[in-house]
């Protein structure tokens, strides 16, 4: 079955930096779209950020944008978000998942990891 993990969450002070990474196995990420989701507690999941398979564009929620930056190293099999400036609302469980179509909406995902907890607090 195909698997992806999802690590990198954590504590951190407003302003702080913190790098997720999605590692995939079982198969190749180089043909799928990869976006990274989050849900914080009583809201619906919302797509933060996603990236194409093959040309590597890129798509961000307004909320991040100039914060966050998505990449992929299909060497490592592994798609990054890398956060700055975290804010208090960008707290939530984290989400990568893979897909056919580059669009970040969750229902046109069909592979999910488990999940990683970001949580932003003085």
């Amino acid at each position: 079955q195909l698997q992806l993990v999802e690590s990198g969450g954590g504590l951190v002070q407003p302003g702080g930096s913190l790098r997720l990474s999605c590692a995939a196995s079982r198969f190749t990420l180089d043909y799928y779209a990869i976006g990274w989701f989050r849900q914080a507690p009583g809201k619906e999941r919302e797509g933060v950020s996603c990236i194409s398979s093959s040309d590597s564009r890129t798509y961000y929620t307004d909320s991040v944008k100039g914060r966050f930056t998505i990449s992929r190293d299909n060497a490592k099999n592994t798609v990054y978000l890398q956060m700055n400036s975290l804010k208090s609302e960008d707290t939530a469980v984290y989400y990568c998942a893979a897909s056919k179509v580059f669009q970040p909406v969750p229902y046109e995902y069909d592979y999910w990891g488990q999940g990683t907890q970001v949580t932003v607090t003085s």
